[in-house]
């Protein structure tokens, strides 16, 4: 990579116009603008880089955000553009706009044509090779745009520790038009929801990824450049969008994943030595893009309304704070062999120099430590020295004149003798080369591993930090666990007392139950015995009718016989008696009948009435009962998923820990090897003939080791303790998950077996319904049957009042008669009396009935209310309750039907877009726009015209044609 040099985020401040809702509202317009880059909110200026006003158009904007950053890309920088800001503020207008209208596009479509424009320009000896990815963080999950099935990706980093997406689509493409339809694609599959600020909300963070890689084919030089195009998600309050359930659930996660940003942004405005960007996915994703190796501009959107102030000064503010990071950027280059070759022997300089600095200084020290005084000239000089290191960066070969000169000096000397001291020095600068070589090797691994020490030390660090908050978090969820034990012991206690009243309950129905059947059989009888009755009553009014024929016959017999002694008698005025008999004693017989049914019906009443509200108690208890285990088992669930996660965490945790530990010690035991093998060789190079104080040297470094091994081995010692500890903690927790499990695996069989008897009543009380419904129809029956009875009682009560009255009459005239003739007729008496103790008899039964009928009419209509009411009501509960499964099973089944047909056009339209065949790099050269299909994939080279083939084409200049 090319030296990095140090750049600010950009900023840009964009204001929407008021929609029609706030202009229906009246909301004021608040933000007052101070030149291109000021805007007053409540009198407070905000600067920015750039502050759009509301009339600004997408060119306009894409101009001062987005324009220079192509340029940067296509030169081997990473550049990051993402919108932030409230729900309903522009951000996907900012980022998207209208895809295909050239003057409502936003940034992303307008990008892509300035990084194919800006490719077609530029030298035809580059090639250029573009992928493209589009993915969303949706419920901080990653998801695919490209592929659905792919739905949970996890971030990586690759061996420069760039964080990158895992298992994401990428596609190669050679044209805006291929672009574009990616877009399409993605853009088909994101998440948008409906609210009260917004009707096309995003429920999720989009990122655009574009991969540029180019390689000159004249010098072999390559570079490469990311460009990512995000279009996050606005923060939203839930008192204004009136978001509910799953459209909730996403604006927790949202609002969760920009707390992170924020956090991440104040750490770095802050400098703080620590920046959470593990916190979320989105900040791990942008880890580069926010104080790392990017340009970035962020455009900030607000709303000018006056309902919305609060969030558009905390947005002006989030922009302030990002505005104050700095990144550090650097040009992203593959380096050639010949390349790396020169930059080796630069820094081989470099070192050389470096370490004849530090022998002059030591032997300089050590004359100092021993009380000589060093003269000036003899000093080291440092403005000297780096003259010296400015030269060997000019000009590496100066290095080599002194072995030249020395080997001029051997001219005195024999040819054997010259031959043989230059073998020698031959052999001897070779040596030397060798240990140089072999030095600067160490001091390299020295560098490497002392950084990756300090990386190791960094990690083991935050990992330590990670493992006391998730101690603390393991507390916490330890006490809330406790809690939630002396919860579930209380809802368990209070479960119990519900069952023992239910059982009571259940007894008593059942009791109700055999006194309802036992009523039922007496009233069933009581049904025969009445049938009975109407069967004698049948039988009497035959016996009154044949009756009131006879005494037909018999008053025109008498009346004859009258007649004919009026005439013989010679007096025709024969008076009649008034009647002396009494009529409401007739009907006693069958009123003892109707009072006795009466008195049963009430009490079967009554007891049907206890019965019912006993069940209603019944049904209701039931339902609490349900509602609480429900509440007892999700919240059982939702502990047994959070210990879950916290054992796999801190099991992830502990095996990190591990690796990590052996990591340190096998470097830290390959670091002092290292420090002893070069204090060695330094004692070797100095005293090659102190042998003794060599191997004393070597003895107090293998002791040096000893001892480090010796402290390590105590460190390991004591993490496998708490390694141990930890386990034997998440054992206890596990056992005690378990016996939780065991207790609702009781609860829901103990609410099975309720469950089970409650279904059992319900049957009961169905069937107990169904003998009510025949009853009633009974007694519609009987009361057809009284009213036809009451009529012909009532005429024959009329016809025993006219036949009395006219016998009275006939037998007062009779006796008259007789008393003056006694010689009147025995069987005619004997009639006569027959006669009146049949209708004295009638006379009785018919008041009896009518009394009971009375009452009986008076008592009936309200027993045929409630009865009709219950029914109704069960009825109803019935068809309300059929309605609402059947409801339900079709929503079910419509949903289901609907997802699986979704899915299955989405599916289908990804192969036909995709195909089954791999993908193929798409070289793009420039010189000129394509005329190709992208079905043909082609090189483009400027100065020449382009043929269509099936094969793979490159054009080149004056207008040749190369397959």
């Amino acid at each position: 990579m090319a030296d990095p040099a140090e750049c600010n985020i950009k900023v840009m401040c964009r204001f929407r116009p008021l929609n029609e809702s706030e202009v229906n509202r009246g909301d004021k317009y608040i933000a007052k603008f101070q030149g291109e880059d000021t805007v007053m909110i409540a009198s407070k200026p905000y600067a920015f880089d750039r502050v759009f006003q509301s009339n600004t158009s997408q060119e306009q904007v894409y101009n001062d955000c987005a324009k220079k950053i192509v340029k940067d890309v296509l030169e081997g920088y990473n550049g990051t553009i993402f919108a932030y800001g409230q729900t309903s503020s522009g951000k996907t207008h900012t980022m998207e706009g209208k895809l295909h209208d050239p003057e409502g596009m936003g940034i992303i479509p307008r990008i892509v044509q300035d990084i194919f424009n800006y490719i077609y320009s530029m030298d035809e000896n580059l090639e250029f090779h573009i992928k493209v990815s589009y993915f969303e963080i949706y419920l901080d999950k990653i998801r695919d745009l490209l592929d659905v099935s792919k739905t949970n990706l996890s971030v990586h980093e690759d061996k420069n520790r760039v964080p990158y997406v895992k298992g994401c689509t990428e596609r190669f493409v050679c044209s805006p038009d291929e672009v574009m339809d990616t877009i399409d694609e993605g853009k088909s599959n994101r998440h948008v929801a409906v609210t009260n600020m917004n009707e096309h909300s995003s429920r999720s963070h989009s990122i655009f990824l574009i991969n540029v890689k180019q390689e000159n084919t004249q010098t072999e030089q390559k570079l490469s450049g990311k460009l990512y195009l995000v279009d996050l998600a606005g923060s939203e309050k839930v008192s204004k969008t009136g978001a509910e359930g799953a459209v909730l659930d996403e604006a927790k996660n949202i609002n969760k994943s920009l707390s992170a940003l924020g956090n991440v942004i104040s750490a770095l405005a802050e400098g703080s030595t620590y920046v959470p960007y593990r916190d979320s996915k989105m900040t791990r994703i942008l880890q580069d893009s926010l104080g790392g190796n990017c340009r970035t501009t962020i455009v900030i959107c607000c709303s000018p309304s006056s309902y919305n102030e609060s969030e558009t000064k905390s947005t002006l503010l989030f922009g302030q704070r990002a505005k104050t990071i700095k990144n550090t950027v650097c040009v992203n280059v593959e380096l050639t062999a010949e390349q790396w070759k020169k930059k080796y022997e630069r820094e081989k300089e470099k070192n050389k120099t470096l370490r004849n600095t530090i022998q002059w200084l030591e032997n300089e020290l050590n004359r100092w430590r021993n009380g000589e005084t060093v003269p000036i000239d003899e000093q080291f000089d440092k403005e000297k020295a780096n003259l010296e290191a400015f030269a060997v960066d000019k000009d590496i070969t100066i290095t080599n004149d002194k072995p030249a000169a020395t080997i001029g000096v051997t001219g005195n000397f024999t040819d054997a003798e010259r031959r043989k001291c230059e073998e020698e020095i031959a052999k001897l600068y070779k040596q030397l080369d060798d240990k140089d070589e072999e030095i600067n090797q160490q001091s390299q691994l020295v560098e490497k591993l002392k950084t990756q020490m300090l990386d190791q030390e960094e990690l083991l660090a935050s990992t330590r930090r990670d493992q006391d908050n998730m101690q603390a978090e393991l507390n916490r969820l330890q006490a809330e666990n406790d809690a939630s034990k002396e919860e579930v012991k209380e809802v368990l206690q209070a479960l119990e007392e519900l069952a023992v009243n239910y059982d009571q309950k259940s007894q008593e129905v059942e009791d109700k139950t055999k006194e309802y059947e036992l009523l039922s059989d007496e009233l069933n009888q009581k049904s025969a015995t009445l049938a009975s009755i109407d069967a004698e009553l049948q039988k009497l009014k035959e016996m009154t009718n044949h009756q009131k024929k006879r005494a037909a016959e018999m008053m025109a017999s008498l009346l004859k016989d009258l007649a004919e002694i009026g005439i013989a008698v010679g007096n025709n005025d024969v008076k009649q008696p008034e009647g002396t008999g009494m009529i409401d004693e007739e009907f006693t017989v069958a009123r003892l009948y109707i009072s006795k049914m009466k008195s049963e019906v009430k009490t079967m009443v009554k007891r049907c009435k206890q019965l019912e509200s006993t069940q209603t108690e019944s049904n209701k208890k039931m339902e609490e009962n349900e509602k609480e285990l429900a509440a007892c088992q999700l919240r059982i669930s939702q502990h047994e998923a959070k210990i879950k996660s916290l054992t796999e965490y801190l099991q992830n945790v502990e095996q990190k820990k591990r690796q990590l530990e052996e990591s340190v010690d096998s470097l830290s035991e390959e670091l002092v090897q290292l420090r002893a093998q070069e204090k060695v060789h330094e004692m070797e190079k100095e005293h090659l003939n102190k042998v003794q104080t060599a191997n004393e040297v070597k003895q107090a470094v293998e002791q040096q080791i000893q001892s480090h091994r010796e402290t390590h081995q105590k460190q390991i010692s004591s993490l496998r303790d708490e390694v141990e500890a930890k386990e034997k903690l998440i054992t206890d927790l596990q056992d005690q998950n378990q016996k939780m499990m065991l207790e609702q695996e009781r609860l829901r069989v103990e609410h099975e077996k309720l469950k089970a008897t409650d279904q059992e009543k319900s049957r009961k009380l169905h069937e107990l319904t169904v003998m009510q419904d025949r009853r009633e129809q009974a007694r519609q029956d009987l009361k057809g049957l009284e009213e036809t009875v009451a009529k012909e009682l009532q005429t024959l009560h009329n016809l025993r009042k006219l036949f009395v009255q006219d016998l009275a009459t006939r037998v007062k005239k009779s006796a008259e008669i007789d008393s003056d003739d006694t010689g009147g007729s025995a069987a005619q008496k004997q009639k006569i009396s027959f006669l009146e103790n049949n209708l004295e008899q009638l006379t009785k039964v018919h008041k009896q009935l009518v009394r009971d009928n009375a009452d009986l009419r008076c008592e009936l209509p309200k027993l045929e209310k409630r009865l009709r009411a219950t029914a109704e009501r069960v009825k109803a509960l019935e068809s309300a309750l059929k309605e609402a499964k059947e409801n339900a099973s079709r929503d079910r089944k419509r949903y289901q039907q609907e997802v699986d047909r979704i899915k299955e056009a989405v599916r289908s339209k990804n192969m036909a877009r995709r195909g089954h065949s791999a993908q193929i790099a798409k070289p793009i050269r420039p010189g000129q726009h394509p005329a190709a299909s992208p079905t043909h994939p082609s090189a483009i080279r400027g100065g020449g015209a382009f043929v269509q083939n099936s094969q793979p084409v490159a054009v080149r200049g004056g207008g040749g044609k190369q397959v």
